[in-house]
């Protein structure tokens, strides 16, 4: 199904589906800026603690957005 006619299906149906799309979307992009950040600290870390404790943020923040991207398709896929 075409994007654009998965978006008009998405308005038209369930209000609540609507308002959780708009919430993942919305977590998805703050989570892309985390990572953005996560990889800025990271680029200009010395110490081998702090480098490390970025490698483990970067890594759970990837497996969030994962998830969130996820959930995302799962729901444009029941509309």
């Amino acid at each position: 199904m075409p994007q654009s006619i998965k978006r008009t299906v998405l308005r038209r149906g369930d209000p609540s589906r609507e308002e959780e799309r708009r919430d993942l979307l919305q977590s998805l992009s703050h989570t892309r800026t985390l990572i953005n950040q996560a990889y800025g600290g990271f680029n200009n870390a010395s110490d081998s603690d702090l480098i490390e404790s970025y490698v483990f943020e970067i890594n759970s923040l990837h497996a969030r957005y994962n998830y969130l991207l996820r959930r995302v398709k799962e729901l444009e896929s029941i509309t």
